[in-house]
């Protein structure tokens, strides 16, 4: 969901009233759940609701708290920044819309849904975001990378990555572009040396990497890391038997094995499934698999989110493929 689409599912009460619902039949609306209550004032109706995903809700709470919003000097930082540059909040439930500015007095206001940030932002890492004030994409993976759990900042700080040098359609990463961005997170962390989170920013801002196409791949890539094995190899081309451009996400080559990211998405999503019943997409991801198995002699080992619930659990599912870290 992109802010238009956000900004597209919200109504405010005027508006409501003024398309003709009374008082008494929008109270009827919101107590049998026809419609959520975003914040004071502004409401979506339940199908735009329910079912999406935690980034699309916060997303509508921050384009509602922005329609609300009489302070021009405003603007949305951390997780409300976040999902306004589209980076995922990885197993991240925000409680409060996250704002900033000078005149803002660094508490949270639980029934305005608002969390206030004393903090004055240079010119250079304001930037708006179809006419959504917020901080700059590597303002927002910096204050990230110090405050969220530390998978949550992998996540986002490679989906940042991705956007800055991921070409979708030549299906190439400009690592030079990657260099650059990266090298800016690092200056950014070298004049804010003593803030809380510090040292996890700077292993973050070294450690992202754009090739991770979801936010579990770079979770996984983190737990790969945890249990011993060496950096692998990332979306790594291989020639299927009728000459397919395809991808394999990790390359162990440490332990001579291949590794996938299994999302839901992949057997569930339209977009993924391209035409194709989650049947079909399975037989055809099994032909592939035992083709680049056999091709390559290595061994396949296939995981889930379960399975990245921690290092341990990854480690076990490994195991099960014969899979090990080397000693």
């Amino acid at each position: 969901m992109d802010i238009g689409d956000a900004r597209g599912r919200v109504q405010s009460r005027a508006e409501i009233l003024a398309g003709g619902t009374t008082e008494r039949e929008l109270r009827r609306l919101i107590t049998s759940g026809e419609i959520h209550r975003v914040r004071t004032g502004f409401y979506v109706g339940a199908r735009g609701w329910t079912g999406i995903h935690v980034e699309d809700r916060h997303l509508i709470q921050v384009v509602a708290a922005d329609a609300a919003r009489r302070d021009g000097e405003v603007v949305f930082v951390g997780v409300s920044a976040a999902v306004a540059h589209r980076l995922p909040l990885f197993r991240v439930t925000p409680e409060y819309v996250h704002v900033a500015g000078p005149r803002t007095d660094a508490v949270a206001r639980p029934k305005a849904g608002l969390a206030h940030h004393g903090v004055s932002l240079p010119d250079e890492d304001k930037v708006v975001i179809d006419g959504l004030p917020c901080s700059s994409l590597s303002r927002t993976v910096v204050d990230l990378a110090r405050t969220l759990p530390r998978e949550a900042a992998i996540a986002a700080a490679d989906a940042a990555l991705r956007h800055v040098a991921w070409d979708a359609r030549a299906r190439c990463y400009d690592s030079e572009a990657a260099d650059d961005f990266r090298r800016g997170l690092l200056n950014r962390l070298s004049k804010a040396a003593g803030a809380r989170g510090i040292r996890q920013a700077r292993f973050v801002a070294a450690f992202a990497d754009g090739r991770a196409q979801l936010p579990g791949e770079s979770v996984s890539r983190l737990l790969l890391n945890d249990l011993g094995f060496a950096p692998p190899r990332l979306q790594v081309p291989f020639a299927g038997p009728d000459g397919e451009a395809w991808a394999i996400d990790f390359g162990l080559d440490d332990v001579g094995a291949w590794g996938e990211f299994d999302g839901k998405s992949k057997y569930t999503d339209a977009a993924f499934l391209a035409g194709r019943t989650p049947e079909q997409a399975l037989l055809e991801e099994k032909y592939r698999e035992d083709w680049i198995r056999g091709r390559s002699n290595r061994r396949f080992a296939r995981w889930e989110m379960s399975h990245i619930a921690s290092a341990a659990a990854l480690r076990q599912r490994l195991a099960a493929f014969h899979i090990h870290a080397p000693a």
